[in-house]
């Protein structure tokens, strides 16, 4: 094999000058591709594009289809069922392990191609688990800081928190050859699949962390295998991806995607309609119409798998007694809600659960019926006297967060709840561990098709709940454990049953209000499908 130096090359370039022998994409060549912009109501909770640190729906918004890829990925326009993306193919060698047969000719964002190194380097202590070790059922308990102002390449505790909710008992990635893998799990595991197809097991460059200075310059540009590729990215305000043309699934179909952070939906509405925006993310139903009588665009969007939900720090004074949080559930007309907020465009689900969980669906279960007379009852059986009980939310990060709020609260009232609202700048200030900690705004989504994606993912030991010290169940604890190893189809049901009866009802962790829904506004001219979820698709194929 012959090395040619930079100098070399230059010089046989301008001995072949006569022949005019051009490379495939030549500095000259005309890119006539489309560039667009996404006006998002916000880009990062976190200011980084790290999965692991961004465990959010906004983050599926940026992340899904654009930047990051998994081993197995899912078809965001067709039911969300698993898809082969870098791995081929995938086989159970048994209950604790499953080898994968990666994707050859993959190229990162830096030209590097993929290769089991790459693979187990994402699964690594120094990248996702710190010093953790595999042991389900044991909380890592996370403050509430942002904690990536550090210049090394110390991970924020977040990251290993977060590894081991999504990973509780893997031991690590078996190298078998330069594209073949193996997970080995500490213990038997059904949903290994499912686990491997969430966004916080997509693969990282290992040449590319170790090119980073820092965490954060890393965080901020990591090199991964989508699309498309950071160019630049400035936290609250915006976010440039431009065209990985050595994609392995076809040369993308936009030149530049550029997200810009506009909070107001007034505002997204306008630039949309002006054409400032190509996409106006996150429109409230009643806006629906009125973008819609302009004939040159549409709304698309309808349910995803994700549902929104009020979550209870039951160490407050005033919600230590489960009676006082039952009580919360039971004052809530939760279809009102979605008749006067979302036109009838969503629903209110069976729980924490979703019809696509097949055998484990828990039939005949429902939210806590609206029953004032009940809840009022409840708060006198527990002596509850009026004193007032915070709810932390943000300025609409959800869709019609405010108004929903407002109505909670009212009904809240109604039964004697003095309920106060906080309004809060970032997540960080709604987590901060203080005394007027009480009631939060969040949401929950399920990222495959089985409860140990939603419940534990969110609720079960190592899920932001226990982990950042709002509510904790010993039995709950105890039963996410068994879920998570059991191979007994029947008796996981079982299981799960029994979580939905403590979480939702007996000591309730959170109530769920309705089925989240998403709506994309954009020129019909655009022909673009949006898919069932909060992720954007603009990969060939999903793009005219």
């Amino acid at each position: 094999m012959v090395n040619i130096t930079r100098r070399g090359a230059l010089g046989m370039a301008t001995a072949a000058a006569g022949s005019l022998i051009l490379p495939r994409f030549s500095i000259a060549q005309a890119d006539n591709r489309p560039s667009i912009t996404i006006a998002v109501q916000k880009i990062s909770n976190t200011n980084t594009l790290d999965t692991l640190r961004e465990q959010s729906n906004v983050g599926q918004r940026i992340f899904n289809s654009s930047l990051w890829e998994g081993l197995i990925g899912l078809n965001w326009l067709s039911g969300l069922t698993a898809r082969p993306e870098l791995a081929t193919e995938w086989r159970r060698i048994d209950d604790k392990t499953v080898e994968l047969k990666l994707r050859q000719g993959v190229k990162f964002h830096n030209g590097a191609e993929l290769t089991a190194e790459d693979v187990a380097f994402s699964f690594s202590k120094e990248r996702m688990f710190g010093n953790t070790q595999p042991n389900a059922g044991k909380t890592i308990y996370v403050n509430d800081t942002n904690p990536i102002r550090n210049q090394g390449k110390d991970l924020p505790p977040e990251v290993p928190a977060t590894a081991r909710r999504i990973w509780p008992a893997l031991q690590g990635v078996e190298i078998v050859d330069k594209y073949t893998v193996r997970f080995v799990n500490g213990s038997s595991d059904v949903t290994m699949e499912g686990r491997l197809s969430v966004a916080a097991s997509a693969i990282a460059s290992r040449r590319g962390w170790e090119d980073a200075k820092s965490y954060l310059d890393w965080a901020r540009a990591p090199i991964t295998t989508g699309p498309y590729r950071v160019s630049d990215f400035k936290p609250d305000t915006y976010l440039i991806y431009e065209a990985h043309d050595e994609y392995w699934g076809g040369r993308p179909p936009l030149k530049q995607i550029r997200f810009v952070e506009v909070p107001e939906v007034a505002s997204r509405v306008n630039g949309l309609l002006s054409g400032e925006y190509q996409f106006a993310c996150d429109i409230p139903p009643d806006q629906i119409a009125g973008i819609e009588k302009n004939a040159a665009f549409e709304v698309q969007g309808g349910t995803i798998p994700n549902h929104r939900e009020t979550v209870f720090d039951k160490n407050h004074p005033q919600l230590i007694d489960p009676r006082i949080r039952r009580a919360f559930t039971h004052a809530i007309d939760r279809q009102a809600i979605v008749e006067s907020l979302w036109a009838g465009r969503t629903t209110v689900p069976a729980g924490l659960q979703w019809d696509f969980y097949g055998d484990m669906f828990v039939k005949g279960w429902s939210v806590p019926e609206y029953n004032p007379d009940m809840a009022r009852q409840l708060l006198k059986e527990a002596n509850y006297k009026g004193d007032a009980i915070p709810y932390r939310l943000l300025d609409n990060y959800y869709t019609n967060q405010t108004a929903t709020a407002q109505i909670l609260v009212e009904m809240w009232n109604q039964v004697g709840l003095n309920v106060e609202i906080a309004v809060k700048e970032n997540w960080q200030a709604i987590l901060e561990k203080t005394p007027t900690r009480a009631v939060r705004d969040w949401s929950s989504t399920a990222g495959f098709n089985d409860p140990v994606s939603s419940i534990i993912a969110n609720h079960g030991p190592n899920g932001q709940q226990q982990q950042v010290g709002e509510w904790t169940n010993a039995e709950m604890n105890t039963l996410s454990t068994f879920l998570e190893t059991s191979t007994d189809r029947a008796k996981r049901h079982d299981a799960f049953a029994r979580m939905l009866q403590i979480c939702e009802r007996e000591d309730p962790a959170y109530t769920v209000l309705h089925q989240n829904a998403v709506f994309t506004g954009k020129p019909k001219a655009l022909k673009w499908k949006a898919a069932s979820a909060f992720a954007m698709d603009f990969r060939p194929g999903n793009w005219a």
